[in-house]
């Protein structure tokens, strides 16, 4: 596989997103192992600020200035605007976040440029024909490894794969102007711009969850919606955010941005604190990375109880209430 590592950088709040940080590490190392360049790219309406912070990750990054990033869909702009100097450039790898902007981004270039796609990495390594790509499938319970039968090749990265670290330098920024950027030939080459009409922020969303560095998250042992209140406290109380599982999703008790597991959110947190939540396969493939796990749960023998690293049995609504008034007394 010929080219260079190249990473596609996404926002968050106007600034890099966490994935985004922890895709450009990724792709430095993969780089580093194939004895290749690594190159990051920023596509947005104001592109500095965020090419500035990725450049403290890759010692080279194209910060795309394009005015439609702002106010359409950004993965059908970014791939506007990356498809002609992708073409141009031939990487032989591209890093992209395993997010819903992300994967509908490695799709549209996918079809535009006729390159493979691996999606949910959980590790890369290098071989001497490319990259290796380990997927995590079957809820967590088998691991596979794959790798790119065709020249050139987009990897999903999954939240949370890797811990960001930067080089400790500044790399170079190139500006380049979009919008009336190049188009790729053969199918999928007319992408409709989307114009994004209302943004909603979740109401009481502290920071989005995958940012967090706390996470207190609840499960069915917190009973119901009224459950929740006591979750939220203690997240409070620790300047974390409020997380869940499927199954509190499913009844309705919290919304599914708070969802983590293998069909929800990927996180890792410094800290994780678990309660009423039995730790079943679906839910740890997504928090198992977190640095430090505490969980509360009545049940000596859940999942949950094998890999945390604090483990109190117990009835959540006695433990927590003891925790909170500790926590308060603390601060008096």
């Amino acid at each position: 596989m010929a080219g260079d590592i190249w990473v596609v950088a996404e926002l968050a709040e106007g600034g890099l997103a966490r994935i985004s940080t922890e895709a450009a590490t990724a792709g430095r190392e993969l780089a580093a192992a194939a004895g290749r360049e690594v190159v990051g790219v920023v596509v947005a309406a104001a592109p500095d600020e965020p090419a500035r912070e990725l450049a403290r990750y890759v010692p080279r990054v194209v910060a795309i200035e394009d005015p439609a990033a702002g106010e359409h869909a950004w993965s059908a702009v970014a791939a506007t605007d990356l498809a002609a100097l992708l073409e141009r450039e031939g990487p032989g790898c591209v890093l992209v976040g395993a997010t819903p902007d992300g994967r509908d981004l490695a799709g549209i270039l996918a079809a535009r440029l006729g390159w493979g796609v691996l999606a949910n990495a959980t590790g890369l390594s290098w071989s001497p024909d490319g990259p290796t790509v380990e997927m995590s499938v079957f809820g967590g319970k088998l691991l596979t490894s794959s790798a790119f039968t065709v020249e050139h090749g987009i990897v999903t990265v999954r939240p949370g794969t890797v811990t960001a670290v930067t080089t400790g330098t500044s790399g170079t920024i190139e500006p380049v102007a979009g919008g009336a950027g190049g188009r790729a030939t053969g199918p999928g080459t007319d992408v409709p711009l989307v114009r994004v009409v209302e943004r909603v922020s979740e109401a009481g969303a502290a920071a989005p969850i995958e940012e967090a560095k706390v996470i207190v998250a609840g499960g069915r042992g917190v009973g119901g919606p009224e459950g929740f209140r006591i979750v939220e406290e203690l997240a409070a109380e620790l300047g974390g955010v409020v997380g869940a599982t499927r199954a509190a999703v499913d009844a309705g008790w919290i919304p599914y941005a708070r969802q983590i597991g293998q069909t929800g959110k990927t996180v890792k947190p410094t800290l994780y604190v678990a309660l009423g939540i039995s730790g079943a396969i679906q839910h740890k493939v997504g928090m198992q990375s977190a640095g430090t796990i505490v969980a509360v749960n009545r049940d000596p023998d859940a999942p949950l109880a094998e890999f945390a690293d604090l483990y109190v049995v117990g009835d959540l609504f006695e433990v927590v209430p003891a925790v909170l008034a500790e926590l308060r007394a603390r601060r008096t």
